[in-house]
């Protein structure tokens, strides 16, 4: 028997089951072009003919290909069905939180205990300590697969058995970092049309990012208690920056859009009245 079963060996699959190999894990893999496994079996794993035989060699089976809808091209038969059985199944393939919930059932329904994963990470970032994996779904599982899943990333949240909390998490966490990229771009052309180097700008903000996060948590803090008075810093007065934002594209001339979106929703906020409340009550005006 192996210690774990990797499924998918794109890169983010092959980084995962490289990680496992560096942790001494014994380690069989799968995938429908098996000429990607060669550089794992010359590292130490063990190439399964069949994605069933995979699933049989191991109490874990951790599962990386694109979505969903791939992966069940690959378990959805009578054979894997059957191999799954007893067994522990760590889907690690994008989707939704009700594919998350839809696959749990099937997971179930086929003798398997599930959990759902979300890599909140680039391949390269695989096994490092600073390395986040978002889990949710049956605790046994977890457990079963805790030392597994440690080999893979520093930081490994178990979410609770919601098996959604997973998904729904990357997303929000997805939300927020291509929202600060989008933001980070627009800072871009600024830079740019100034004559100022954006890579420098990119290692102080990297600097200063401590400073930010606290923001964004207490952000937090004020959407979940409601409580958007007295402000930090008031919708009124961050609309006079967005404001900015706009005029310096004008003057410059570079592109707008950004700016222009954060300017319709701001507005929209002060039109209804949160001129005076705190920036996280941007959040009545998408509800």
């Amino acid at each position: 028997m192996s210690d774990v079963t990797v499924i998918g060996l794109g890169p983010m699959g092959t980084a995962l089951a490289q990680a496992l190999l560096r942790n001494d894990r014994r380690v069989t893999v799968w995938n429908r072009t098996s000429e990607r496994a060669e550089p794992l079996v010359r590292e130490g794993a063990v190439l399964a003919a069949t994605a069933a035989d995979a699933v049989a060699a191991s109490p874990v089976t951790i599962v990386c290909v694109a979505n969903y809808k791939t992966a069940y091209s690959i378990l959805d038969t009578p054979e894997v069905a059957e191999a799954l059985s007893g067994r522990v199944l760590v889907q690690f393939s994008t989707g939704s939180p009700q594919q998350a919930r839809d696959n749990e059932a099937w997971a179930l329904a086929r003798g398997a205990e599930y959990l759902d994963g979300a890599i909140a990470a680039t391949p390269p970032q695989i096994g490092r300590p600073d390395t986040t994996i978002f889990t949710s779904g049956n605790r046994s599982a977890y457990q079963k697969s805790e030392h597994l899943l440690k080999s893979l990333a520093g930081n490994v949240p178990y979410l609770g058995e919601k098996v959604s909390a997973a998904s729904s998490t990357d997303l929000a966490f997805l939300s927020t970092l291509f929202g600060s990229l989008l933001g980070f771009v627009h800072a871009a052309r600024i830079l740019e049309s100034d004559g100022l180097r954006v890579d420098e700008f990119g290692s102080m903000i990297s600097a200063i990012s401590p400073a930010m996060g606290e923001m964004i948590k207490h952000e937090g803090e004020v959407i979940q208690t409601n409580t958007y008075t007295p402000p930090q810093s008031s919708l009124s007065t961050c609309m006079v920056t967005v404001k900015l934002f706009i005029e310096q594209a004008r003057e410059a001339g570079i592109n707008a859009e950004f700016p222009t979106f954060a300017l319709g929703l701001f507005q929209k906020a002060l039109d209804a009245g949160y001129g005076n409340e705190e920036l996280g009550a941007l959040i009545k005006v998408l509800r």
